[in-house]
């Protein structure tokens, strides 16, 4: 039973190794390359993940376990395994293989929560795709967020980014954000946010300290920037509490399309790396209720919708403009997972 189950997972893990070198997290690669060597030994979390109903890779499995040892990392709780993430060297597999023996409850517990990762990096992006509506429509923007989690993409506009060498935001933000610019940078307009409001099933409190524990936990361990960029940004959602409500954004998002819109404002629908999450249904759900509201906008009156998501191949992480009522869909960038890099094609 427990060999069937190794070799069951082992595709999932490995195939998330793979994607983490390539993305230059060596270190992750391999935590999760002994992982699946040692994964017989927590019998609860081969069960979990070789007996997963859907799709383990939208559903981000490999990305929960890595997670799981990273907080569990974090917290002490296994000596052997806090030295290890800290020398960032060590025999791997004998340290895995203590870790998933002593610790195999709390990592299933873990893992049975969907991932929460809110990377504040890919507000670069939303930022430039803000830059494009402004310039084309003249107006600020009234932003709401499906799969918000903690909300810290709605503060974008209180962040300081350098787009390609265009200054962009808040240029005094203790939260500084550069992406690797490749293309022609975008031409220099404000990123101004008149309201901001978002949605999660299960958002998280950046005053919470579980909350931030575990936002910092699904950060890949070898990447220090991310962490500290994560942190500065907590600290500012402190001080600026994001508006996230605890819904079911296909029931949320018609509400908040069907107030009241002030003239001279665009609305904006954004969100990152969440309809892989939703199910086919309810990523139908969603493009309906954003193309229902498109028909009735109006010039003075617009929407557009920002999304930062794999193509269904998963080959490329697209960002893509479309903005009503012409309806006109336009892919801006190709943008790195994470937000490290954005080629830009507009």
């Amino acid at each position: 039973m427990n060999m069937m189950a190794q070799v069951g997972t082992r595709g999932e893990l490995r195939r998330q190794s793979r994607i983490a070198r390539a993305l230059g997290s060596p270190f992750v690669a391999a935590v999760l390359e002994a992982g699946d060597r040692q994964l017989h030994h927590a019998p609860q979390t081969c069960r979990l993940i070789e007996g997963w109903p859907d799709d383990p890779s939208a559903a981000a499995l490999a990305m929960r376990f890595n997670a799981a040892l990273h907080a569990l990392a974090r917290r002490g709780d296994v000596p052997a395994l806090s030295a290890l993430y800290q020398r960032a060297q060590g025999d791997f597999d004998a340290v895995l293989a203590q870790t998933l023996a002593a610790q195999d409850g709390f990592i299933v517990r873990w893992m049975q929560t969907p991932t929460q990762t809110n990377e504040v990096a890919r507000a670069a992006a939303f930022a430039a795709a803000l830059i494009v509506l402004r310039r084309e429509t003249g107006m600020a923007a009234e932003l709401l967020e499906i799969g918000s989690s903690c909300g810290l993409n709605l503060n974008l506009a209180r962040y300081a980014y350098d787009l390609g060498g265009t200054p962009a935001g808040d240029w005094d933000s203790p939260v500084r954000i550069r992406p690797e610019w490749r293309g022609r940078a975008p031409h220099i307009a404000p990123v101004e946010v008149v309201g901001a409001r978002g949605v999660d099933l299960n958002p998280l409190e950046a005053g919470d300290a579980r909350a931030r524990a575990r936002l910092i936990a699904f950060v890949w361990a070898d990447q220090p920037r991310r962490i500290e960029r994560l942190k500065a940004a907590l600290r500012l959602a402190r001080a600026y509490p994001p508006r996230v409500d605890r819904a079911d954004a296909t029931l949320w998002l018609p509400e908040r399309l069907a107030e009241p819109q002030a003239a001279g404002v665009c609305r904006v629908v954004f969100h990152s790396m969440v309809l892989q999450y939703l199910g086919a249904v309810n990523r139908q759900a969603v493009v309906d209720a954003i193309d229902s509201a498109g028909a009735r906008a109006t010039a003075d009156r617009p929407l557009a919708r920002i999304s930062f998501e794999w193509t269904p191949a998963r080959d490329e992480v697209q960002l893509v403009l479309t903005r009503w009522p012409a309806g006109e869909r336009r892919v801006l960038a190709i943008c790195h997972p994470y937000g490290d890099w954005i080629d830009w094609r507009a």
